[in-house]
């Protein structure tokens, strides 16, 4: 499988990367080992998690998806210089505050480092803007981190356009190595958080852009088409908010497009994603050997100039 250059980084990966925020919330350890052998068997190599993963689940603390993924990495059956490892700090959970301070973003790296059982983190993301934290401090932190040898690369999640710029600024004047990489979320619904000043912006400084949420919480799938659809699902809170005029046009639009290429509503819907300008790949999650099926499809499907320009007008 051909790999895509992930900016500056010097990072080369798959064209959709394993969303591990399912590893011990919807999908158990043995069910999170035969996705991640599957996927790596079908030829990708790249999986993100965070250091928050799954503290919203009644019991957990958060560390659960990265401490799957180590063991995962234990067994052996995937070499560990073939695996990109995303994850993510200083996003605030349980009441607990975390931040990007340069003394928590040292002790959670050490955190997660253990966790996953390796000795570098590929790529570390800032999980969120931290208003509170100059942004020089965190990029020293960062710094200290890569001089250390136990991170290649860094990156942040959730800013924009304004603060991904800030912080280009703040490392050019101190001397620092910026952020090569921005995670927005961004899918067919959901456009206006990555299209525009933010995607200009990461085109002309070539920033690699990872966006999650591409099957937006599930409802690209297709598989909810009613409010009562969502009744028990894990994403419920998420999933009503799609159910509208503009949803019900995308899924038609999906529907169409999937009986064209032969495959499924969620396989079309990250292709889409995956072949808009300025991204690199976007994260999509499985919990089932069956729904891994449309991930691994996604990324050898090549959509139409037709077939693209249709579905983005759905979503317009």
């Amino acid at each position: 499988m051909q790999k895509r250059s992930l900016g500056r980084t010097g990072l080369s990966i798959s064209p959709v990367v394993f969303g591990g925020n399912v590893f011990g919330w919807t999908a158990d350890e043995k069910t999170s080992f035969d996705l991640l052998d599957a996927f790596f068997d079908a030829g990708y190599n790249a999986i993100d998690t965070a250091d928050v993963y799954s503290s919203w689940v009644d019991g957990h603390k958060g560390g659960e998806s990265e401490e799957i993924i180590g063991r995962w990495l234990k067994r052996g059956h995937v070499a560990r210089d073939k695996a990109v490892i995303v994850t993510k700090v200083g996003f605030d959970s349980q009441g607990r505050k975390t931040g990007l301070s340069a003394k928590w973003i040292a002790e959670a790296a050490d955190a997660s480092l253990k966790l996953l059982g390796t000795d570098y983190i590929d790529l570390y993301l800032a999980h969120k803007p931290d208003e509170e934290v100059p942004i020089e401090e965190t990029l020293e932190a960062f710094a200290r981190l890569k001089q250390q040898g136990k991170v290649r690369a860094i990156g942040c999640s959730n800013y924009e356009a304004g603060q991904l710029q800030a912080s280009l600024d703040a490392a050019a004047s101190n001397n620092l190595p910026r952020y090569d990489v921005v995670q927005p979320e961004y899918n067919l619904y959901t456009r206006d958080r990555f299209e525009g000043p933010l995607a200009d912006l990461c085109m002309r400084e070539d920033v690699g852009v990872i966006s999650y949420y591409a099957l937006a919480a599930g409802f690209l799938t297709g598989k909810y088409r009613s409010l009562k659809d969502t009744e028990g699902a894990a994403r419920s809170y998420r999933v009503g908010n799609y159910l509208d005029d503009k949803g019900l046009r995308i899924l038609a639009a999906l529907d169409q497009v999937a009986a064209e290429t032969g495959t499924t509503p969620a396989t079309v819907a990250i292709a889409w994603v995956a072949a808009r300008p300025g991204i690199t790949a976007p994260i999509a999650s499985a919990t089932s050997l069956r729904q891994l099926e449309s991930l691994i499809a996604a990324g050898k499907l090549t959509l139409s100039e037709a077939q693209m320009a249709r579905l983005t007008e759905a979503g317009a």
